[in-house]
């Protein structure tokens, strides 16, 4: 009798195990639920890939926080955030410490190229700026309103330290607001002021509120460093950004944390792959890891 009941007990046990096992939660490269952290500049491109992406994945929840550049690695140190998209890779030391952390390096790359784009009122009469006019501007030696996405944490806001400021502090003359979106709002009611906010905002031809936004503002133009001719100026476009003759193109980073295939997985590949990187195209940015060619075709 006392051995029966051992059996039946383990019966039971067994088939509770198995239940456990049953009611895990499914995760493969194309189904699952992940957290996401991106940098708020690429909210329009990322919004569009996730939309594409989850149509062809129903069964795949993303769920997408936007925030600054800071507060997107300091998400990246938590088990519940899988990706990050950011401006820039992992730095040595930060490759170290996440190695030590999970015992494996995560993975990063450049998925496609953006702009920081300079919004001027669409009367501005000045729309030609060399870098030493911006640096001017961002410092406070020009008085002329700047304004930009007010938190000093962006990748945005580090870039044109890094690149124009060279760690200076910006002057009084630089404003903060509340996004990007407000950034194009500011802009729209005040006609002598500048701003810079990524080019995804901005350069869509299709889609109907960047349309609409340009009735009322403009991209300026910046010096071309690596144009033939002296004294050239380019605008932020595909053509200029992957050709190096726009001063302020900026990398959009994919940084994940995955040891073995998963949703997170999925969908970089999914961004990687042909039709994430024509999505990028679309918007009007550079694709990273595909090239595609204008094919002229024959009529008979």
């Amino acid at each position: 009798m006392r051995k029966i009941f051992i059996l039946f007990g383990g019966i039971i046990l067994l088939a509770a195990c198995n239940s456990s096992t049953t009611n895990a939660p499914i995760e493969t490269t194309s189904e699952g639920e992940i957290n996401i952290s991106v940098e708020e500049s690429f909210k329009p491109i990322i919004e569009e890939q996730i939309k594409v992406f989850n149509s062809s994945y129903p069964k795949a929840k993303i769920h997408v926080f936007y925030k600054s550049e800071i507060e997107c690695l300091k998400d990246f140190t938590n088990d519940s955030t899988r990706m990050i998209i950011i401006t820039r890779g992992l730095e040595k030391s930060e490759q170290t410490g996440f190695k030590n952390q999970l015992g494996y390096a995560p993975t990063f790359g450049i998925l496609a190229y953006n702009a920081i784009a300079v919004l001027v009122h669409k009367s501005a009469k000045d729309t030609l700026f060399t870098l030493k006019q911006l640096g001017d501007k961002l410092k406070g030696v020009d008085p002329q309103e700047v304004v930009m996405d007010g938190n000093n944490l962006t990748g945005i806001n580090r870039f044109l330290k890094d690149s124009l400021l060279k760690q200076a502090t910006f002057g009084k003359n630089v404003h903060g607001a509340n996004g990007s979106a407000d950034v194009i709002t500011y802009i729209k009611n005040h006609p002598n002021a500048i701003g810079f906010l990524g080019l995804n905002w901005v350069g869509d031809k299709y889609d109907p509120k960047q349309v609409e936004n340009q009735k009322q503002v403009k991209t300026a133009m910046l010096e071309c460093t690596l144009c033939e001719e002296n004294g050239m100026y380019a605008q932020p476009s595909q053509a200029t950004i992957g050709r190096g003759q726009y001063s302020l193109s900026l990398p959009i980073y994919y940084i994940l944390k995955e040891n073995s295939p998963g949703l997170g997985s999925g969908f970089l590949n999914f961004l990687s792959l042909e039709r994430g990187q024509l999505i990028f195209r679309r918007a009007f940015l550079v694709p990273a890891k595909m090239g595609f060619k204008k094919r002229n075709g024959l009529l008979n």
